[in-house]
């Protein structure tokens, strides 16, 4: 038997083993879906060292004597201290630091944010789909607005505003769903191709 179908019936027993969740859950899924779970925080591990602390933080400290970025390293290392019970609270001052951070660099991102997307919207209404864009904008805004009630023509365009979001979030779900249909086609592609190779 060779490795490559050797390796193919391994991964179609274990896709079985997920699919056996659509009967219920059984301890052939329970086992499955730990052995991905161990299988991927491994996977991290061995990727994390090898393609974030040995090229941002071994290379540059130890080999160019970059000192300087022995703080931040150590800052990131205290997350680990969050597996510890008595240790734990180490973990708490990256967090902050990261908070402040985060605290300070939002307000000064208000140009990256905030002022792209009104220059954005602010174009010239050429065409129908940018005046499109526009009446969704201005009828999503106002129906956040809540300061007067959404009552005659002002609710009817406010209204509007409710049928742009139904429709976004509408076509997000519906990208979601059809990224998983696409995973769910991979794998019977494989089942086929694998049974099809065995006979």
């Amino acid at each position: 038997m060779s490795f490559e179908l050797m390796s193919n019936l391994v991964a179609v027993f274990f896709t079985m083993c997920i699919f056996s969740f659509l009967y219920k859950d059984n301890p052939f899924y329970q086992m499955a879906e730990q052995l991905l779970v161990g299988i991927s925080l491994g996977y991290g591990l061995v990727f994390t060292y090898e393609r974030v602390f040995i090229p941002y933080v071994y290379q540059p400290i130890v080999l160019k004597h970059n000192w300087v970025l022995i703080f931040p390293a150590i800052l990131g290392m205290l997350y680990l201290f969050r597996f510890s019970r008595k240790l734990s609270w180490l973990s708490r001052y990256p967090i902050a630091f990261s908070m402040m951070a985060v605290g300070a660099g939002v307000p000064m991102g208000i140009h990256a944010g905030i002022l792209v997307q009104m220059r954005q919207a602010m174009v010239p209404l050429e065409t129908t789909n940018l005046v499109l864009i526009f009446l969704g904008t201005i009828a999503v805004l106002l129906y956040f607005f809540f300061s007067k009630a959404h009552t005659g023509v002002y609710g009817k365009f406010v209204n509007v505003g409710k049928w742009y979001m139904m429709i976004g979030f509408g076509a997000s779900f519906g990208l979601t769903v059809m990224a998983r249909i696409s995973l769910l086609i991979g794998r019977i592609q494989f089942l086929v191709d694998v049974f099809g190779f065995i006979k």
